[in-house]
């Protein structure tokens, strides 16, 4: 990169520059350039017989109107080598989120660009010194109709609704468009556009996965357009659900590493992917919308992903993996909540406050859904069917349906589905008013557990405030010691159970020979250093064996000081 003086006639817009908006803003600076000249060089590259400015734009339209008037010198620019579109974009990109603020199309367009010159989203947000976050705002408005990001750039419409409609399918996004161009039709805005998106339940037929025909399912057609519609939502979703689960399986036979089915409304953002080939180990995503629009998403891995497998190859260091696995941690959430939600029970007069909580701050299962207690794997489900609270608190809520005076289907259509079939209003306000506050109080505590978030604060809380005793509803069982991996914390646990010496005779024993020496401790093989054991995990508050627990800071300060080599 060199500096030269060039002619004004011989520099033109470089197709690189990404300020498309706003650059004929210049009043400010042919006022200064007036006075003083041109203080900072363009940034230019050849191009043809004259020259590109790729960062600068303004300041070139400031002096051609100068030119107009009265003429001006040749202009200083920095000249950069040919063919260089990616630090074109760069440069430029680097000057105009320091000034005049772009249109978010034109940031939109340009990250696009660096990211298909291979610029991935981490290292355009470090380049520019902006957050990552906002490189996935502007990526996302990719996967937006072109009319809609047209109207949006005309201000016809909010950027509220816009940034919604980046989380609907292609599909959806055509079909509200529809909308909004029909004059006779209601295009929904605000909170209705993601009601309209994500919480409805007209299923068009066209979505189904499966023999619409064989299936037997009530249709309802509209007589005002093409598409037709499921009646009965639910038993669409059974045979979508299988269906998905039988495409799943037709991809794994055909060799995929692994195929991710996402939950149901759940988006697949492309910008959080890196393009991987079966070959190389990429993965296949099978999404569904609210509305039951399947899509398949083939060779990908995530961004968390790609990097780690890039710094193992490159021979990095990989960041350490967590004590706990997402299974563990879903392992010990529900078994806590089982024995908090049952302690629960016991202090309605908590029960009623906390329904006071929830109205006024709101929680993710209000309005009252009850927590599903979905197990990652089934011998978790297995292990927290024998849990003693688990059952205590299902007697509990057969004695409820009793004092609702409803029938147990109508109450419990399905295992996770409590509420799915609500009963008449009317009826149920009927039967409340015969019975006695101290019957209501009793029936709100329950449906208060009901909707009590497992693996959430609030039951980190409660057990504090209830003194919740963990050893009173659970003990150690096989399922336990299969999901704990990390030889720190086995090791830890062999320290409390059979001793400080027994732990360092085992520091580089395999996992499974700490778990022998734990499991002899627990049957009475071998006489444990404490009974009533509970490992860190169940006490109050929750506690972990090594400084990556992610836990207090008091639980590490416990332990015994052995040193742990590497796996």
């Amino acid at each position: 990169m060199h500096l030269n003086h060039i002619d004004i006639n011989d520099l033109t817009v470089s197709p690189q520059n990404v300020r498309k908006y706003g650059a004929t803003d210049c009043a400010d600076l042919v006022t200064s350039i007036r006075a003083l000249g041109v203080l900072q060089p363009l940034l230019v590259r050849p191009s043809g017989a004259g020259f590109e400015v790729v960062a600068g734009q303004r300041r070139l339209n400031a002096c051609r109107i100068i030119a107009e008037d009265c003429g001006i010198d040749p202009l200083p620019c920095l000249i950069m080598e040919a063919g260089d579109d990616a630090a074109a974009i760069e440069a430029s990109l680097a000057e105009n989120i320091e000034r005049l603020p772009m249109d978010e199309i034109d940031q939109y367009k340009a990250f696009a660009a660096l990211v298909k010159q291979g610029r991935s989203a981490e290292e355009i947000a470090a380049r520019f010194g902006i957050t990552e976050r906002m490189v996935a705002q502007r990526l996302a408005l990719g996967r937006l109709h072109p009319p809609i990001l047209t109207a949006y750039r005309k201000g016809e419409l909010h950027a509220r609704d816009l940034r919604s409609l980046t989380l609907a399918s292609p599909k959806q996004q055509k079909a509200w468009w529809a909308l909004v161009k029909d004059e006779d039709a209601y295009a929904p805005t605000g909170q209705r556009l993601k009601d309209w998106l994500f919480g409805g339940a007209h299923i068009p037929v066209s979505n189904a996965r499966f023999d619409v025909e064989a299936s037997g399912l009530a249709i309802v057609a509209d007589l005002f357009g093409e598409e037709s519609y499921f009646a009965n939502s639910e038993a669409f979703w059974a045979l979508q659900n299988a269906a998905i689960a039988e495409l799943a399986e037709r991809h794994r036979a055909k060799g995929w590493a692994e195929v991710a089915v996402l939950e149901i409304g759940e988006p697949f953002y492309t910008w959080d992917h890196i393009v991987t080939a079966k070959e190389d180990g990429g993965k296949l995503f099978v999404t569904c919308t609210q509305q039951g629009e399947v899509a398949v998403h083939e060779g990908y891995l995530t961004q968390t992903e790609a990097k780690r497998r890039a710094k193992a190859e490159a021979g990095e260091t990989v960041a350490a993996k967590p004590e706990l696995t997402k299974p563990a941690q879903n392992y010990f959430a529900l078994h806590r909540h089982a024995a908090v939600r049952n302690d629960l029970l016991t202090r309605p007069d908590i029960g009623l406050r906390l329904i006071v909580v929830h109205m006024l701050t709101g929680s993710a299962l209000w309005t009252v859904h009850r927590d599903a207690q979905r197990a990652a794997k089934p011998e978790i489900a297995e292990s927290l069917a024998e849990n003693k609270a688990q059952q205590a608190f299902e007697t509990e809520r057969a004695e409820m349906i009793k004092l609702l005076g409803l029938e147990t289907e109508r109450v419990l259509p399905a295992d996770d589905e409590w509420w799915h079939a609500r009963p008449d209003a009317a009826q149920l306000l009927a039967h409340l008013m015969t019975l006695d506050d101290a019957e209501i109080t009793r029936i709100l505590t329950l449906l208060m557990a009901e909707s009590l978030a497992a693996g959430s604060q609030m039951v980190e809380h409660l057990a504090d405030q209830l003194g919740t005793d963990m050893g009173a509803v659970w003990s150690p069982d096989e399922t336990f010691l299969t999901l704990i991996r990390d030889k720190q914390a086995l090791s830890g646990m062999v320290a409390e159970l059979a001793g400080d010496m027994a732990a360092k005779e085992h520091l580089t024993a395999t996992a499974k020979t700490q778990k022998l020496v734990i499991r002899a401790c627990l049957d009475g093989t071998r006489k444990p250093k404490v009974a009533h054991w509970l490992p860190r995990y169940m006490a109050v508050p929750m506690a972990g064996y090594t400084e990556r627990s992610g836990f207090p800071e008091r639980a590490e300060q416990e332990a015994p000081e052995i040193a742990i080599a590497a796996e």
